[in-house]
């Protein structure tokens, strides 16, 4: 399955190689045209002679980095992207591209002073323990600068749910591939950009490229639907349908696309949600400010646990953004 061939492959933030290969040979035969730019941003052209509209999907993931050794032959490393402390302990991960697996190790709790119990985990607190006896031996398998992921494998569970790494944002790109299958009379551009998880380094360079009339950022987005969590809280809930962003930190949505793509889930009986939550940001603010700027939206699929090591989400709000984002492209 496409998605869980994509969840699966490695590529955190400046790492996104195994990602990118998997994409290019996934959309082949749906383009006129595949290019990859300096950056590492894949860029695929549907020609055609309506509004120039840009799809973006980012293919980084959350991750680390390894920088430095520690003389018993664990490892020092850092975030790359926005990962919270206190979901990385004891996480198993894998290292560079042979995949050298690996376990976060962290004070355990016994050992703990109750100041230290009550703060969040820095990375620099940590390490990563492979099994190795020495700084020496480390040195040998693991270079400086390797990336790191979470080890957790795509699975379906539960009623209609998915689990797996990289939702954030792998079920993007899987809902950019499957668009990119039919065919439309707008002049299609598709991203699928590098380095999001840091700054949307890579979207601001290919939407300078492109200069599109209308931009659209696909994302797997913050979901809060918990016991804990009041229902005025919950940014967006698992099931309801793909969400609709109104604004993030990065930008104001545009609000005639919002209608468009509204009128269209009526017009063919496909659920939706807003997103009641102005957190985050994504590839579309960069759409929003390079070149001559661009009219912009936001469409996600609601994910829970987002930015750990596993995430949760529901295929029926996959195949539902699917749907909407190729229902309203026919009508651009």
């Amino acid at each position: 399955m496409l998605l869980e061939k994509l969840c699966n492959a490695t590529g955190p933030s400046g790492f996104e190689g195994e990602v990118r290969e998997i994409i290019k040979e996934e959309i082949k035969n749906y383009v006129d045209e595949i290019k990859v730019d300096l950056m590492g941003n894949i860029i695929a052209h549907k020609k055609g002679k309506g509004k120039k509209v840009l799809i973006d999907a980012h293919m980084d993931e959350v991750g680390f980095i390894i920088t430095g050794y520690n003389e018993d032959g664990t490892l020092r490393f850092e975030a790359l992207g926005g990962i919270n402390g206190k979901v990385i302990l004891s996480k198993v991960i894998l290292i560079g591209k042979n995949k050298i697996p690996g376990v976060i190790g962290f004070k355990p709790i016994h050992l703990q002073s109750a100041d230290e119990r009550k703060k969040n985990v820095k990375a620099s607190q940590c390490c990563i323990d492979i099994g190795s006896k020495s700084k020496e031996e480390t040195r040998k398998l693991i270079k400086l600068g390797e990336f790191v992921v979470f080890d957790m494998k795509y699975a379906e569970f539960g009623h209609g749910l998915i689990k797996g790494k990289a939702f954030d944002d792998r079920i993007g790109c899987a809902v950019a591939i499957e668009i990119l299958k039919e065919n439309y009379n707008c002049d299609l551009y598709v991203s699928f950009n590098v380095q999001e998880e840091v700054g949307e380094r890579g979207a601001y360079v290919s939407a300078f490229n492109i200069q599109p009339d209308i931009g659209v950022a696909l994302e797997g987005t913050i979901c809060a639907d918990m016991p804990s969590i009041p229902k005025h809280l919950r940014a967006t809930e698992i099931g309801k349908g793909p969400a609709l962003s109104i604004m993030d930190r990065t930008s104001i949505f545009n609000n005639e696309i919002l209608e468009d793509i509204v009128k269209v889930a009526g017009d063919k009986q496909i659920p939706y949600q807003l997103r009641r939550a102005i957190a985050g940001g994504n590839d579309a603010g960069a759409i929003l400010m390079s070149g001559k700027g661009a009219k912009v939206a936001t469409v996600s699929v609601p994910c829970r646990y987002i930015h750990s090591s596993i995430s949760v989400a529901s295929l029926e709000d996959y195949k539902n953004t699917v749907r909407l984002v190729a229902e309203w492209l026919k009508t651009v």
